[in-house]
């Protein structure tokens, strides 16, 4: 008897064709891809510096366990993969996860998608030595609960990388004005400013859900260059958190 064959060649062109706006750099995409070399430096760092990893060998990260949560169409996923990590992409909005699939196939990459959240992979008992949480955490319904999920996620000694958008005026009109309305970069109503949170904010909400925050830098866009970079004294707007799971 034959098996069924249960691929639909028009959903997978669909897909495909969302895969390619994922990762059009002039695309709707285009605010993450010029954030993410900027993006990926933080992260690579201070994996290297936690772990011990020598980021100048061939897949530095091989070994390592890493949760990209919101992982979107893999923007972050893939150069972990590259970079030799054991890499699950778990996004809570279903599309996004066969488009990841997609693109990680063209790329050649082994990647565990999944469309779930923090809470149910928590719930599963899985742990990972390092937790991706990048511009998500202004989008949950409780940032505690969802923090201390991602806390319990983490192996002794992990590491939780978390950016999001400080909230005061500066980022409401960088974010939502300049973003959503002037540059249309984003659907407008992408951000809800007042679910922005500030660092000293994330800071103690990190802290309540037993990690220890041991860095913070800000992301800062330059207008004339068109590239971000990292600030030890502007966190003004943009900013990411580097915290561990102790003993």
């Amino acid at each position: 008897m034959s098996q069924t064959n249960t691929i639909d060649p028009a959903e997978v062109a669909k897909f495909e064709a969302m895969a390619a706006e994922w990762w059009d750099t002039e695309g709707k995409f285009k605010p993450l891809h010029l954030m993410n070399p900027c993006r990926l430096d933080y992260i690579t760092a201070q994996i290297a510096a936690e772990f011990d990893r020598d980021l100048t060998q061939a897949m530095p990260f091989k070994g390592l366990r890493v949760l990209d949560i919101g992982c979107g169409g893999g923007l972050l996923s893939e150069p972990m993969a590259r970079l030799g990590a054991d890499v699950v992409g778990a996004d809570a909005a279903p599309r996004n996860i066969p488009v990841a699939q997609v693109h990680a196939a063209q790329s050649g990459l082994t990647i565990d998608y999944r469309h779930t959240t923090a809470e149910n992979l928590a719930a599963a008992g899985e742990q990972f030595d390092v937790v991706l949480n990048m511009e998500v955490v202004e989008h949950v319904a409780d940032p505690q609960g969802y923090l201390t999920a991602c806390q319990q996620l983490l192996k002794p000694g992990g590491l939780m990388l978390c950016s999001t958008l400080n909230r005061n005026t500066k980022s409401f009109v960088m974010a939502i004005v300049g973003a959503e309305w002037v540059m249309r970069w984003l659907p407008k109503g992408t951000h809800d400013w007042a679910k922005f949170i500030t660092p000293d904010e994330l800071y103690d909400l990190i802290r309540k859900a037993g990690l220890e925050p041991v860095d913070r830098k800000g992301m800062v866009f330059n207008p004339v260059s068109w590239k971000w970079s990292t600030s030890a004294r502007d966190l003004s707007c943009n900013y990411v958190t580097a915290s561990v799971k102790r003993g």
